[in-house]
């Protein structure tokens, strides 16, 4: 398939090339960024892998769950080497993968109801969640060296040591449904509560402070730490997890507690995941569509083609403040069971 490119305004294509660019990790100092409209995608051999969310190593390697396979997957930037990883236990849903302290990768187990770590090598550990069927999702890499984790039926957040050991902190709003975690650059972890329509914050030391948006049924998702120092994040539009959402918005939350909400330009389908994107600017996935919101808010959104299905999305070492981004924005393609991504390079 030949690689096609685009200009704002023009539709994105995929193409299944590998791609011969070298990857790249930026400093804060880098001038500004922009895509060079190439969008290129690694193809996973086994069907209905379920590619789910993506973040990156330190040496560059892109790791990602496969929640419908059942397995962890690793690829070299240059699209060699994928290895995948079955899981010890079936049916355990992979959810949320994120770089921890220790050089492993730590991911959550949906309906495993356990966290689990696995090193380069592939090793996995299991640890499993104390409160029955809390259905962990998110998870972020704390200040603290220890990773966080939310338990979006458990109404509660988690942390899990290094070594293995657990604590979880009960959040004051029953039923709030724990959606996703950021590490905030003010040393908190910040979470979504989808259900209650807020936003959470936590200390180090397990005190949860909450923020109410301005509607109940907002439908608060994937929050991630923005390079403005603020907590961005998407509220979920339509009927999901058995509640009916308003929110279709991007927001944002300072680490005050100040909230502004941006519309979204369309409405379907919801978007899901965002990230950090190599120019500073906030990027989200919408279905077969990706979203650019600039710091003021401006949003712009990219087709990707028919059969696309994007979902987690990462621009280097993801749930951590924005200090190690790439040149490259990957993105799940969990409709076409491909690992796809936008490289970016300085503005000429």
């Amino acid at each position: 398939m030949p690689t096609q490119r685009w200009t704002l305004g023009t539709a994105l294509a995929l193409c299944g090339s590998v791609a011969v660019a070298a990857q790249q990790w930026l400093t804060q100092d880098v001038p500004t960024l922009v895509t060079d409209g190439v969008v290129r995608a690694f193809d996973l051999p086994q069907a209905a892998s379920g590619p789910t969310t993506i973040t990156v190593a330190r040496n560059g390697q892109v790791w990602f769950t496969e929640s419908s396979g059942n397995r962890i997957g690793r690829i070299n930037p240059d699209g060699t080497g994928l290895v995948e990883y079955p899981l010890p236990q079936a049916d355990s849903s992979p959810r949320i993968i994120a770089l921890g302290a220790d050089g492993n990768l730590w991911f959550s187990e949906h309906t495993g109801n356990r966290m689990a770590r696995i090193t380069p090598a592939g090793v996995i550990a299991e640890y499993d969640i104390p409160t029955p069927a809390s259905q962990p999702r998110a998870i972020a890499l704390g200040s603290d060296g220890a990773i966080w984790f939310g338990e979006f039926a458990g109404g509660k957040i988690g942390r899990i040591t290094v070594a293995g050991q657990l604590t979880e902190f009960t959040i004051p709003t029953p039923d709030s449904g724990p959606r996703a975690l950021a590490a905030g650059a003010d040393g908190n972890i910040w979470f979504s509560e989808y259900r209650a329509g807020k936003i959470g914050r936590i200390t180090p030391a397990g005190v949860i402070t909450e923020f109410a948006l301005p509607r109940r049924n907002a439908g608060p998702g994937d929050i991630t730490a923005g390079a403005d120092g603020a907590l961005w994040f998407v509220e979920l539009s339509g009927g999901m997890d058995g509640i009916h959402t308003d929110g279709n918005r991007v927001g944002r939350i300072t680490t005050a507690g100040v909230v502004t909400e941006f519309p979204m330009p369309s409405t379907t389908p919801s978007a899901v995941n965002l990230a950090v994107g190599p120019d500073r600017n906030i990027w989200y996935t919408q279905g077969s569509k990706l979203g650019r919101v600039t710091p003021d808010g401006r949003i712009t959104e990219f087709a990707l083609g028919e059969g696309v299905r994007a979902v987690g999305i990462s621009a280097g070492s993801d749930r951590e403040p924005p200090s190690r981004l790439l040149n490259r924005l990957y993105f799940a393609d969990g409709g076409r069971n491909r690992i796809a991504y936008l490289e970016f390079a300085p503005r000429r």
